[in-house]
């Protein structure tokens, strides 16, 4: 039976078998991405069927989605789960004089929440929403730890597991801990602060959840260890984190090697850059997850090489910061993996493609320096890989059905090439049309199921600025918001009326 692609209810899996036509399917052979021109993907439940061209069975439904590409879903390994303040450092530098860094007049009045349980809540359904709006399917979810009084808690991740079950996202999920934090003291100098017990308390907390959570929601959910960042994190927490995951199996998302003040830190505390100081203690290995890598030196890499770690690459947040990976195509030839992360808002990961590409060719000096397939490749293939799936990232008979349709027929994107070049020349999330997770309709035409977009963008608009006011009481100085935050140009404001 023939249907319209709208005629499938939303956030519901179909039943029976399934097929989708289209002008491209991304297909899987012999451990690499195929593309079948006028090609068909089936599904049953929850698993690929088929893919390649003339199903030989029966199906329930058959949708031809015309000029569309499908593809796996996107894997993001460093997915915004919070309404994201970067955003307010873009024009606002340097970021410590700017309430990214706490005071050592707010640390000792003592860090508080500046989120209730129910903006937490709020602010992983709406991040969860963006990220199915944009492709993704999968995704270890990060926030940022800032405006927390300290760590991340298993409450607010065990409703952020029933969140994503009801958006239908496939998350890795784990609180963010830490051991310590930066502190601007009274003179303007930064220094860290270390409480290792609060740590080591952070981290049976993050087990506490996985032992609860883990494979949860039919298999969507699943468990990570998220020590924050390596300078907040003392060698006894990274210890007790490593042989934890090497007992459970889980992934470890460490942020290192990403920023100036971090390496700085890490060089004063250990001597040495934050990838030299894990291997003295014997902690890189394939089970860790590192964003970002801007900061890493040839020997940094070299290690991450032997050691098995994978590479999280979030190219818009670092260039929007001045930041760059030197390089894409220096990690992948060097046989490190490469995975994606957005890392910020929006988080369109084909806008992170499509700079990451740009990025690689400036840094290298050459057009040549990376093609469309290899950036594609991390953000599914690269993504699972890093995760130790085989089951997701790509579209074979056997393996999830997390499913993207982009619309290659909008004139915005101009005619069409090769798709995924159009896409990484083109594209942007707004061309995604549908999204299935495990075989249900996540998302489609620019709605996601039990969100209702309007009501959702004015509450997110309102926590937002309520966060923006606090900011004076966690940033150097105290000054008044006019002044952490200049604006483009002047405002006139409308007078009232006579």
């Amino acid at each position: 039976m023939n249907v319209p692609l709208d005629a499938l209810a939303l956030g519901v899996r179909p039943e029976g078998l399934t097929l989708l036509q289209a002008r491209w399917v991304v297909g899987h052979e012999h451990g690499a991405h195929v593309l079948y021109r006028d090609g068909q993907l089936v599904f049953d439940g929850a698993r690929i069927v088929y893919a390649g061209h003339r199903y030989p069975g029966s199906v329930a439904r058959r949708i031809d989605l015309g000029a569309a590409l499908v593809g796996p879903g996107f894997v993001d390994l460093d997915a915004l789960s919070d309404l994201d303040t970067t955003v307010l450092a873009y024009d606002n530098q340097p970021a410590w004089k700017k309430g990214r860094v706490w005071p050592e007049t707010y640390v000792e009045h003592g860090p508080y929440e500046m989120y209730t349980p129910e903006e937490l809540a709020f602010q992983k359904r709406y991040a969860f929403a963006q990220l199915l709006l944009n492709g993704i399917t999968t995704a270890a979810p990060v926030a940022s730890l800032f405006y927390r009084a300290w760590g991340e808690t298993i409450e607010e991740f065990a409703a952020a597991a029933d969140i994503a079950a009801e958006l239908g996202l496939r998350v890795y999920l784990g609180p963010a801990y830490r051991s310590g934090g930066m502190v601007v003291t009274r003179t303007g100098g930064i220094e860290p602060r270390f409480d290792e017990a609060r740590g080591l308390e952070g981290l049976r907390n993050a087990l506490a959840f996985h032992d609860r959570h883990e494979g949860g929601h039919g298999g969507l959910v699943r468990a990570l260890l998220a020590p924050d960042r390596v300078e907040t994190c003392t060698a006894g927490l990274l210890q007790a984190t490593m042989r934890a995951a090497r007992e459970r199996g889980l992934p470890v998302r460490l942020h290192m090697a990403q920023g100036a003040m971090e390496v700085e830190t890490v060089r004063a505390l250990h001597g040495t850059s934050a990838p030299r100081w894990l291997h003295s203690l014997g902690l890189l290995s394939e089970r860790l997850i590192a964003p970002h890598a801007t900061h890493a030196t040839p020997e940094d890499l070299a290690l991450y090489r032997d050691q098995g770690v994978s590479i999280v690459h979030c190219p818009l947040v670092a260039a929007r910061g001045g930041g760059v990976l030197r390089s894409f195509r220096g990690c992948r030839d060097m046989g490190i993996n490469m995975a994606m992360g957005t890392d910020t808002a929006p988080p369109d990961m084909l806008a992170n493609l499509a700079a990451g590409m740009m990025l690689c060719r400036v840094v290298e000096g050459r057009a040549d320096a990376c093609r469309a397939e290899e950036f594609y490749d991390a953000a599914t293939l690269g993504g699972a890989r890093a995760l130790g799936r085989g089951d997701i990232g790509r579209l074979a008979a056997g393996c999830k059905a997390d499913i993207v349709v982009f619309d290659l027929a909008c004139m915005r994107t101009g005619p069409a090439i090769d798709p995924i070049q159009t896409l990484m020349i083109g594209g942007h999330g707004s061309l995604v049309r549908a999204v299935f997770v495990d075989g249900r309709l996540s998302a489609r035409d620019g709605r996601v199921a039990g969100l209702d977009p309007a009501r959702a963008q004015s509450r997110a608009q309102a926590q937002f600025d309520g966060l923006v006011r606090k900011y004076p009481e966690r940033t150097y100085g105290h000054p008044p918001v006019r002044e952490i935050f200049s604006g483009s140009y002047p405002v006139r404001e409308r007078p009232p009326r006579k």
